[in-house]
């Protein structure tokens, strides 16, 4: 540790991701890059600072801020397929980032991620504390996703994956598995899992020697994916969905800013420049099928072909999450 550096204090990366710098794991990155300064001093792993150190990253100085006093704004985005979960790809492709709201000294951190041929549900948040607590695995957040699978799964297949398969990092299982039924080679199921790990919900279907055609989450903790936010689009959460989410993260509740009248007009522009979702082929749909992810994404019992009202949510299979009830944990009943 450099001796400019206080003894007491928070550790650095979690005081950077705090002020919405990026996550805590990017942060270490860029720490351990050399890319940050406390007091003038180049910056190590396991640095610890107060509120008054001199911290600049990249040569610009950066504001601290204790825990009460960082913003905790939270969004939600549908994400269409064909997007991906950073902030710019090197080949130009979308990002998520592309159609979020722009901040004024923050910025978005996103709250776990979803590969390019998954969509739906995604939440950005500007407290890097909370994204932090909700993403770590000893959370025990549930995610929910509907899963379109190729072909009919035996019983044995489905308990399983309930009970548990050794995957290349570590064993992973479902917690609950319900089936919501289809039409020709394809059926829906609903699956939740307690960690984010990459492409898990797949490597798990893939590991009984079974093909999803198509992924998307709808559900993360509390939160539900709904008609607030078409493919595409984002939606502030209320102040009493931000409080639970808050208290799943075992963080004291903080009352999210409201808007400043140039951050109202600013966002407001931002959503009315909104391009609309192109037909995005999905490389991993089987038939090689398209389909337009403008509109919003529900109940798919012919192929992907048409979507359901709304109001018909109960009976589609991808459009709407449901409510955690007393089947968890449970096999679909054939």
């Amino acid at each position: 540790m450099s001796n400019t550096t206080p003894a007491a204090g928070e550790k650095l990366q979690k005081v950077l991701a705090r002020i919405g710098l990026g996550s805590r794991r990017e942060m270490e990155t860029v720490i351990a890059a050399g890319r940050v300064t406390i007091n003038g001093q180049v910056a190590k792993l396991g640095d610890r600072v107060d509120m008054n150190a001199q911290v600049n990253v990249d040569s610009r100085p950066v504001t601290l801020k204790a825990g009460e006093e960082t913003p905790r704004r939270v969004i939600m985005y549908n994400k269409p397929e064909g997007e991906l979960c950073t902030r710019k790809d090197p080949e130009g492709r979308r990002t998520v980032f592309d159609r979020l709201p722009r901040l004024k000294g923050e910025r978005w951190i996103a709250i776990g991620r979803l590969d390019i041929n998954t969509s739906g549900l995604l939440l950005f948040t500007t407290d890097g504390e909370l994204a932090n607590r909700l993403m770590h695995p000893s959370t025990q957040i549930e995610r929910e996703y509907a899963v379109r699978v190729m072909g009919e799964p035996k019983i044995e297949q489905i308990k399983a994956m309930v009970d548990g398969v050794m995957l290349d990092d570590g064993m992973a299982h479902f917690t609950d598995v319900q089936e919501f039924g289809g039409e020709g080679i394809n059926t829906w199921f609903h699956v939740v899992i307690l960690e984010g790990r990459n492409r898990e919900v797949r490597r798990l279907w893939e590991s009984q020697g079974l093909t999803v055609s198509r992924l998307k989450r709808v559900r993360y903790g509390n939160i539900f994916l709904d008609k607030r936010a078409k493919a595409g689009e984002w939606t502030e959460l209320s102040q009493d969905e931000i409080d639970e989410l808050s208290t799943l993260a075992g963080l004291a509740l903080r009352r999210a800013p409201d808007l400043t009248p140039d951050e109202k007009n600013r966002w407001n522009r931002d959503k009315n420049k909104r391009r609309p979702v192109r037909g995005l082929r999905n490389s991993n749909a089987g038939r090689g099928e398209e389909y337009t992810s403008s509109r919003p994404s529900r109940g798919d019992r012919r192929d992907g072909e048409r979507s359901e009202r709304r109001d018909d949510r109960r009976r589609s299979p991808e459009g709407a999450a449901r409510r955690p009830g007393p089947n968890r944990g449970r096999s679909p009943q054939r």
